[in-house]
């Protein structure tokens, strides 16, 4: 016999998956401290697990989190302050959250938060790992893997970049627009991840992953209708509609991988394409080309083979020429030879990567070997390209895209044969 789901424990996992961020935003907006508040939340989610299989879920679990949350962090500003201006101090606190009570609609400060994560003073290569914790839960050891650090080191700088936020006493508000230009790219950069994240586990099976696609495109739509203007929000917005429009077509009724090429287009999601299409057209007219522009850009010239049944690779090459200028990582590094390869030749794009070879950073990135071994199969080099994909394979953390790489990879046996 199954054994039986938890009630309350089901109700909690689905607070902390909906509404982590948007607690700990309105809590850090008060309490003026990032650690401080997810402490309390946690202390909260602990209660719950504890209280609610005995008394049952309440109506509004997302309310009793916050009280409760209130409530211990009133108890460890107690324990703080002995003065007597430390009890008025006190006496404030509980008169506020008294006056606030489970009923009240909690208001949604998750974006004066991620500016707050984006101020100067934080080091600007935590910021974006510093929004994807706050606002959407993300652990240390994800977030290490998404930016290619480890998982002591990325845990250390965010408990260093939520010291400095309490320290300095930033503010949690949406900057003014002259001060917007140095923040919006690690606000941008930190929800492109947390959508990548949630785009990386395509059925939604990951429990830490589900809904961060959606949660994603949630932000950036929330961004782009406070910055209308701005065309990096539209691009970075259009971009992630464009991938989103492809994923009832990444995986097949079996729920193997389906690569780009081979997608059945009836599967694309026509309106969101459309979406994007015109949100891509408005940040055009704005006048100033970014990141997310040109790969949205990237995104809308293989959308067009919905209408000529080809993919223009020498438009892509030539956008991922632009994309290496402006932002030279390796996945743009590692995409823009594999255009060269569909424009110019195999040869011509295993060039293109082995000019990478002295990254050290894709040692152990998964693409760059799938990218090399499907190059190497090309030119008919099965050795080199064996290697290649057991490689790869070994990275691959998606049972299906595993799957993927090792019928390439047994294909290359039959060739051989051949």
């Amino acid at each position: 016999m199954s054994e039986q789901p938890d009630p309350a424990r089901a109700a909690a996992e689905a607070a902390a998956r909906q509404s982590y961020g948007k607690l700990v935003a309105y809590l850090a907006a008060r309490m003026r401290d990032v650690a401080g508040a997810e402490d309390a939340l946690a202390d909260a989610f602990a209660a719950a697990l504890e209280r609610w299989p005995q008394t049952g879920v309440p109506q509004k679990p997302e309310a009793w989190l916050l009280t409760v949350a209130r409530r211990r962090r009133v108890d460890a500003v107690r324990r703080q302050l002995a003065s007597e201006a430390g009890r008025d101090h006190l006496r404030l606190i509980a008169e506020e959250i008294e006056a606030r009570m489970a009923d009240e609609d909690l208001p949604d400060e998750r974006l004066r938060l991620m500016f707050a994560c984006a101020h100067p003073a934080i080091e600007a290569g935590v910021r974006a790992p510093l929004i994807l914790q706050t606002i959407l839960g993300f652990d240390a050891a994800t977030i290490a893997s998404a930016f290619l650090v480890s998982p002591a080191t990325m845990g250390q700088r965010l408990v260093r970049a939520k010291s400095r936020i309490r320290e300095t006493g930033i503010p949690f508000r949406v900057p003014e627009r002259a001060e917007l230009g140095e923040r919006l790219d690690a606000v941008l950069e930190a929800i492109y991840a947390a959508f990548a994240e949630g785009w990386s586990d395509p059925a939604g099976t990951e429990t830490r992953r589900r809904n961060l696609a959606t949660e994603g495109i949630w932000l950036g739509r929330l961004v782009a209708s406070l910055m209308p203007d701005e065309p990096e929000a539209l691009g970075l917005l259009a971009l992630m509609l464009f991938a989103e429009a492809r994923r009832a077509a990444r995986r097949n009724a079996g729920g193997d991988y389906v690569p780009l090429a081979a997608q059945e287009l009836a599967l694309w999601d026509g309106a969101l394409i459309d979406e994007a299409e015109i949100l891509l057209r408005r940040a055009a007219t704005k006048g100033v080309v970014g990141r997310y522009q040109l790969e949205a850009a990237v995104q809308s010239a293989h959308t067009t083979r919905r209408l000529t049944g080809r993919t223009d690779w020498v438009a892509i090459k030539h956008l991922y020429d632009a994309l290496s200028v402006i932002a030279g990582s390796p996945v743009v590094s590692i995409n823009r030879a594999v255009a060269i390869a569909e424009a110019d030749g195999a040869a011509a794009g295993l060039n293109a990567l082995d000019e990478l070879g002295g990254d050290k950073r894709l040692a152990d990135y998964q693409p760059y070997w799938a990218a090399r071994a499907g190059l190497l199969a090309r030119l008919g080099k099965i050795l080199e390209a064996t290697e290649a994909y057991d490689r790869a394979i070994g990275l691959e953390r998606d049972p299906a895209v595993r799957r993927f790489l090792q019928e390439r990879r047994a294909g290359l046996g039959r060739t051989a044969k051949d």
